[in-house]
């Protein structure tokens, strides 16, 4: 067996079978990532193998600061061919993280280059990618042919402009691309700079004034509809925890015109505000039938002067460990009490909730919906080899994996794609060892169904469900 050859993490025959001859084959539903719609609008040509593939990816810049490289060859005024350089020379010392095995697997599909990646290997690499960058296939609409991928949810913001999405529509693109509504900025109370700035932007898109909590509201139900007429099928919310008290719509109200007049909220009351807007767009969703997503536990840039000089998303977050249990359950609770509670994919960060996140959702099933409230698939600092094995086992334990809605990018890169090969090869090597050992019947009817239904049938269902007709067609 060979580094990332055709056996690549299948230990047992059934797993390779399972995997060439069903994972394989099947398309990619990636209904979470931030990609830009932009670009694929444009159908961008990237200008470099730095620009596809280290331009916003986090978790190699994360890696290259922990390797000693100067920041200023990672997000700094080096040059693209330095920066990647400097990637180039990480890579080795990369063994055993996740980053090794997706770096290679990423030149050998996108590229066909199955050199190794190292400092004295980075010019050849460097020109033979940017040659197929500069005048082949590789553009940003033409990696999404070729990974085969059928949808694609990219994240925004309600105060966005949704023109991309709707130029992405009109082209007759086959890959149905979608927006996510992500309103977490309506929730930054404690930043009264930063929330003000985006209320007018929110204002503006929505035609109504968001400077009352009564507009805010408005405002957000509005682009919630704008978002439906785009394709839109689920939101996404990113939280530390969410609140385990309520917030009732007089604090809510002050807490909004307090933080609109530049007065700060206090920590208690961002938490309760921002779990307030959770509630009243799962609500919304429920009226749409779309999902809504949560991602629950990350610290939020830790380090202040990293922050100061980067801002957010540059690498710097890390796993949080707030208790994730009362917020979640009373959440639910309000939800199912009064009949709102629509599909649902929880997501955590921290391992130690593994087990609270993959049994709480047998306790809201509503016996009619397979599958209706899920564990999403190992997020961020989970998404590597030992994350998703430990995230299967453990939802096959408590929860029911042939329903599971499967693996997402969460990425910026349009070259990310391999990473549901990764997913499906640990997906079908589990499978199929558990056959090997007595453990599952060799039922390939069974173990088929099982693994294409994780691998693109269960999410089809689940999203294909919001799915508004688009040029008449059903959805």
């Amino acid at each position: 067996m060979g580094f990332c050859d055709d056996s690549f993490l299948l230990s047992t025959d059934v797993a390779a079978d399972l995997f060439h001859r069903v994972a394989a084959r099947r398309p990619i539903i990636d209904y979470h990532c931030h990609l830009s719609p932009q670009d694929i609008a444009a159908d961008r040509r990237f200008e470099n193998l730095h620009a596809a593939w280290l331009e916003g990816d986090h978790y190699k810049w994360r890696a290259m600061r922990a390797d000693g490289v100067h920041e200023d060859r990672i997000t700094g005024a080096a040059s693209p061919r330095e920066k990647f350089q400097a990637w180039a020379e990480t890579v080795p010392h990369t063994l055993r993280n996740p980053l090794f095995h997706w770096t290679h697997l990423e030149l050998r599909r996108h590229f066909g280059i199955e050199d190794l990646l190292e400092g004295t290997s980075a010019e050849k690499i460097w020109t033979e990618a940017n040659r197929q960058l500069a005048t082949g296939p590789l553009t940003a609409r033409g990696i999404l042919d070729a990974m085969r991928v059928e949808l694609v949810g990219t994240t925004d913001d309600p105060a966005d402009s949704l023109d991309a999405h709707h130029q992405i529509a009109r082209s007759g693109l086959k890959v149905r691309v979608v927006p996510t509504f992500r309103p977490d900025a309506a929730g930054k109370v404690r930043q009264p700079d930063r929330l003000q700035a985006w209320a007018k932007r929110l204002s503006t898109a929505a035609g109504i004034a968001a400077d009352t909590h009564a507009g805010l509201l408005a405002a957000l139900a509005k682009r919630h509809d704008d978002f439906a007429t785009a394709g839109c099928r689920a939101t996404d919310h990113g939280l530390e925890s969410l609140a385990a008290a309520d917030c009732t719509d007089t604090e809510a109200a002050a807490i909004w015109r307090r933080a609109m007049g530049g007065t700060p909220a206090t920590a208690d009351e961002a938490d309760r505000f921002a779990t307030s807007i959770v509630l009243h767009v799962a609500r919304l969703n429920h009226q749409k039938g779309w999902v809504t997503q949560l991602h629950l536990g990350p610290f939020r840039d830790p380090n202040p002067l990293l922050a100061k000089q980067l801002g957010a998303d540059a690498g710097c977050d890390t796993i949080g460990d707030a208790r994730q249990g009362p917020g979640l359950v009373r959440f639910l609770g309000a939800l199912a009490a009064d009949n709102s509670l629509g599909r649902t994919i929880l997501y955590n960060i921290n391992p130690a909730d593994n087990a609270l996140f993959a049994a709480l959702p047998g306790s809201f099933q509503d016996g009619i919906v397979p599958g209706k409230i899920q564990w999403g698939s190992g997020w961020w600092f989970m998404d590597q080899e030992r994350g998703m094995r430990d995230q299967i086992n453990m939802l096959s334990d408590l929860g029911l994996l042939s329903r599971f809605v499967g693996m997402v990018t969460d990425s910026r890169s349009f070259l990310s794609y391999p990473r549901h090969e990764y997913f499906r090869r640990i997906l079908c090597d589990l499978v199929g060892t558990d056959v090997a050992t007595g453990r599952l019947p060799d039922r390939r009817d069974w173990l088929d169904s099982l693994v294409a239904g994780v691998c693109d049938g269960n999410a089809r269902s689940m999203f294909r469900a919001a799915a508004p007709a688009r040029n008449g067609a059903p959805a």
